[in-house]
């Protein structure tokens, strides 16, 4: 029946599936899919990621309440347990020891009462004071409204929480006449102020302006908004997937001395679909949330990710004292191939996040956990790769399987003099449409200069990572402040990554934060793991996800350079890339 249905339906997939990852994920695209039933032998596991989270079938997106509970690690996640598309979500479960090998248990929440009989969404966990942990979700309730609901374990004392229990009075947060009951969804993890009153962030709009709506509960099952009822907003559509946490950093932001404390108030915007976020002062008896003045506030601010990474979720990991950051990576192939491979969605690489110390911006680094499976190493020390208009490259060899592999590299401009000027144009544009218009083809002077992944025999397939820098004129530098001479642009360009057709091959690019003219360096981890490339710049301060389909470069056959098309020569002071070995997926026995 699976392969009947395809076959029907495959041509005019082909026709009309070619959408971008800026596919909004709560809209049914293929009804005609959304039941259908992919059998195991029909899975096509060539491209799946070996060490990013990934059930063996069918459609994922957001991550959600994940957390750490007596010694576990709980990812939840949405979930269709019928198809390869989007639709009959249910909230998945996999618990972890260590972050990187899963045991996957049976759906924890699914449809199962009016208030949310028509979907289960987004959400988030929060640990009582007791010890309990309690889980708040959107329900899709028999008028169609979205509402929020509770559920809590039936057994506290399993740390695999394998059953959930809705209380009959969900639902605990509904729609107003002042709310817009469609767009109304993902609520935050929880917290207790200092007057014992708990408060949550659900995500909203009022036409076009974004809302992080604030409500608050004494007992944790009735809720009323809050007096001040938009924690914060913004000119930029539906807020979705919003947290709000705090992050410490103790020196004091600006070196001041003692414990600073900011809060971090993160959104996902779905009409761009990207996430960006602020951080500043929040005060608790005012319930008034302020971010920081030199900080964007809107779609050109800061972001965790600068790539193909949607509906990040943080949670508090008590057993290493820090926060972790999950979020999801949605395909960019067409919907056709989803249905032909039977899988569909990765979550990234779980990462710790932390305000830098300049207090200018979040960090964020591979858990350390992801090491263990690092195997055979290679090393690449003092290497030059000569400058002189392009061309110049060389293979990292030794390395088992380049398609799964995890890359740190440092790399040393010798002529920072080479640099073009920035232009001037370039200014109020995004680092993406300057990446666009300056790719890894071209020929600069301080670069393009990085790594090739995913790179096939004759380098007609190929992945670029890479950097260019630009010198500021002195009328920029005063404008911007800081003292920074240079600017370090950081991309992703994947216009060669496949042969195939009725893919989307944005660019990806973020601004590096960092003053290379003392040294001239700059590093670059990239995780290299079949249809996933996660990169992260200057030691964690830009991150960049994509997703690639390469169809030669695949497996074994899969190669890795470092190359250069600048002017400058660029040294390559240390490189070390390791084989990744495949991360345990299990099943509950």
């Amino acid at each position: 029946m699976w392969v009947r249905t395809c076959a029907l339906l495959y041509s005019l997939l082909v026709l009309v599936s070619s959408l971008p990852a800026t596919e909004a994920s709560h809209r049914i695209i293929f009804p005609n899919l959304q039941s259908v039933e992919v059998e195991p032998e029909n899975v096509d596991d060539t491209l799946r990621s070996g060490f990013h989270f990934q059930p063996p079938k069918h459609w994922i997106n957001d991550p959600n309440g994940v957390m750490y509970y007596k010694g576990v690690y709980h990812l939840f996640y949405q979930y269709n347990p019928e198809a390869a598309v989007w639709g009959n979500i249910v909230w998945a479960h996999a618990v972890s020891r260590d972050l990187v090998n899963w045991v996957m248990l049976d759906p924890a929440i699914y449809p199962t009462a009016p208030f949310d009989e028509n979907g289960c969404w987004s959400g988030s966990a929060t640990v009582l004071p007791d010890g309990t942990p309690a889980i708040m979700y959107t329900g899709i309730d028999a008028d169609g409204q979205q509402v929020q609901n509770v559920a809590y374990p039936r057994d506290a004392s399993d740390p695999y929480l394998r059953e959930w229990v809705k209380p009959s009075y969900n639902p605990v947060i509904a729609p107003d006449a002042g709310v817009n009951a469609t767009a109304f969804r993902d609520p935050t993890t929880a917290w207790r102020g200092p007057d014992g009153v708990w408060r949550l962030v659900v995500g909203t709009k009022d036409n076009h302006r974004g809302i992080a709506a604030l409500y608050r509960s004494r007992d944790f099952q009735r809720w009323a908004p809050a007096p001040r009822r938009a924690l914060h907003s913004g000119d930029t559509g539906m807020w979705e997937c919003p947290d709000f946490y705090p992050v410490v950093t103790s020196h004091g932001v600006g070196g001041g001395g003692g414990v600073k404390v900011k809060h971090v108030l993160k959104v996902s915007l779905d009409l761009k679909r990207y996430e960006y976020y602020t951080f500043g002062e929040y005060d608790h008896a005012a319930d008034a949330y302020v971010p920081d003045a030199a900080l964007a506030d809107g779609d050109d601010g800061l972001r965790y990710d600068y790539g193909n990474f949607y509906a990040s979720k943080t949670f508090l990991d008590t057993a290493r004292h820090r926060r972790v950051l999950w979020g999801w990576t949605n395909e960019s192939d067409s919907a056709a191939d989803d249905v032909r491979k039977g899988w569909v969605g990765v979550q990234a690489i779980p990462r710790k996040v932390w305000l830098a110390p300049d207090g200018k911006q979040l960090m964020q680094w591979p858990v350390a956990e992801i090491e263990s499976l690092r195997g055979n190493h290679v090393n690449v020390t003092d290497k030059l790769v000569r400058g002189g208009g392009g061309g110049n490259y060389f293979e990292v060899s030794g390395l088992a399987t380049p398609a799964q592999v995890d890359v740190e590299a440092t790399f040393q401009v010798m002529d920072l003099d080479k640099a073009e000027p920035f232009d001037p144009a370039w200014r109020g544009a995004d680092a993406q449409a300057v990446c666009a218009a300056r790719g890894a083809d071209a020929r600069g002077g301080v670069g393009p200069f990085g790594l090739w992944v995913l790179a096939s025999d004759e380098l007609k397939e190929r992945t670029a990572v890479f950097f260019s820098v630009f010198k500021r004129d002195d009328a920029d530098v005063a404008r911007v402040g800081g003292g920074k001479k240079h600017v370090v642009l950081m991309c992703n360009d994947p216009s060669r990554s496949s042969y195939a057709e009725q893919l989307y091959k944005p660019t990806y690019a973020g601004f590096v934060d960092v003053d290379i003219a003392p040294t001239g360096k700059i590093s670059l981890r990239t995780l290299i793991d079949h249809s996933v490339v996660e990169s992260f710049g200057g030691h964690g301060k830009t991150a960049i996800l994509a997703r690639v389909y390469p169809t030669k470069a695949v497996g074994d056959k899969a190669r890795l350079f470092v190359f250069n098309n600048g002017e400058s020569d660029v040294k390559v002071t240390n490189l070390n890339a390791y084989d990744m070995g495949s991360a345990k997926i299990t099943t509950d026995a």
